[in-house]
């Protein structure tokens, strides 16, 4: 059986794409163009799992906690000290590389939060492909709820390589899912309809679903979308994850040096971990990264506990609280009553769809 060379054929289609100037005209065959390496990339994948017996699993961590954050970046960028600094977890730490041989977990406090933070091994160039453990540090992303990129001030050429990385591994940083929905039918062709516009045409659109063998379909664009994301949105399973770009090491170089760095870098924070230079200004945009909001509990016949917050992400629901606070409580779950800006008046009672806003009060009712 004659093997296909899938990097070649990708590595080919990717050259015609540097080589085609983007405008109207060459629109839907770039769109065709990268939905084929995208297929090429797929069936690549589906090889390699099928080679090696096993799909891209990641180290097994329990997820505790408020919300999980990842340290992701090279070797020595200086993730475990950083780790130790904010938890005072125990994470080898050395002046060489690759001293992190299995994912460390740390429990951050922060105004009454717990966060668990991920020191996981350093990745390297091809690590999307598998290099250096790069699969199973990548697929630990799809369990985080921000991604803390930590670059060595020293290496600020390393970002770039994490971010492409990343984006191979089908994660998206700091980017929101579009609200594309794309209902596929058994004739009528391709209908398309958008309430915003768009750089891309209805051609382009109809060229890379077919492409993908969709050849009848119903397609609704409620966000501005360009040939990428629109391909995310037909392959779906695509992590979108908030993320803050850390430089480390910020007492090595001067004010200056540091200045242009993070320029360059368009970097959130700079920090020294072993100095304790912006540690808690990394503490406070972690906290605001994660979009944290209170809920405040009460029993039934009593007054609620308003100085420990339960901590939830934005956006959460009832359901999504009962599921914290125990495994059968959903299954138990009567009905709720809540007080706060998410209701229509005082104690109105409420099923576990309702979505919660900070500051509410939340009484729950088990059969």
């Amino acid at each position: 059986m004659i093997m296909v060379d899938y990097n070649d054929q990708i590595k080919a289609l990717q050259d015609e794409i540097k080589k085609t100037k983007y405008n109207k005209a060459t629109q839907g065959h770039i769109g065709i163009v990268k939905a084929k390496i995208a297929q090429l990339k797929q069936r690549q994948e589906e090889r390699v799992s099928q080679k090696t017996g096993k799909s891209d699993h990641g180290y097994t961590v329990r997820k505790s906690g408020d919300g999980t954050v990842l340290l992701l970046g090279f070797p020595s960028a200086g993730k475990s000290t950083l780790l130790n600094t904010l938890t005072g977890a125990h994470s080898e730490v050395a002046a060489y590389a690759f001293t992190t041989l299995t994912c460390i977990p740390g429990m951050m406090e922060y105004k009454q939060s717990k966060i668990q933070i991920l020191d996981v091994p350093g990745i390297v160039a091809g690590a999307a492909s598998g290099r250096g453990r790069g699969r199973e540090v990548l697929a630990v992303i799809q369990s985080a709820d921000l991604v803390l990129v930590i670059v060595d001030v020293m290496q600020p050429e390393h970002l770039p390589a994490i971010l492409r990385e990343v984006w191979e591994a089908r994660i998206r940083l700091n980017r929101k899912r579009p609200e594309v929905f794309i209902k596929k039918k058994a004739m009528g062709g391709i209908q398309i309809g958008k309430t915003v516009p768009l750089e891309i045409d209805d051609d382009t659109i109809r060229k890379i679903l077919r492409e993908f063998k969709m050849m009848n379909a119903e397609v609704l664009i409620r966000s501005p979308i360009d040939i990428d994301s629109l391909i995310d949105c037909i392959e779906g399973s695509r992590k979108y994850v908030p993320a803050i770009i850390c430089v480390t090491k910020a007492d090595l170089v001067d004010a200056e040096t540091l200045d242009n760095v993070m320029h360059q870098l368009n970097a959130d924070i700079a920090i020294s971990a072993a100095q304790s230079y912006n540690i808690e200004v990394l503490k406070e945009t972690i906290f605001q990264k994660l979009d944290f909001i209170r809920v405040y509990l009460k029993e039934p016949r009593k007054e609620a506990d308003m100085k420990l917050p339960l901590i939830i992400m934005r956006n959460s629901s009832i359901q999504d609280v009962c599921n914290k606070l125990h495994k059968d409580f959903v299954a138990k779950f009567k009905f709720a009553r809540v007080w706060g800006k998410s209701t229509k008046f005082p104690g109105q009672k409420l099923m576990t769809n309702h979505v919660l806003t900070d500051g509410d009060i939340l009484e729950i009712h088990l059969r």
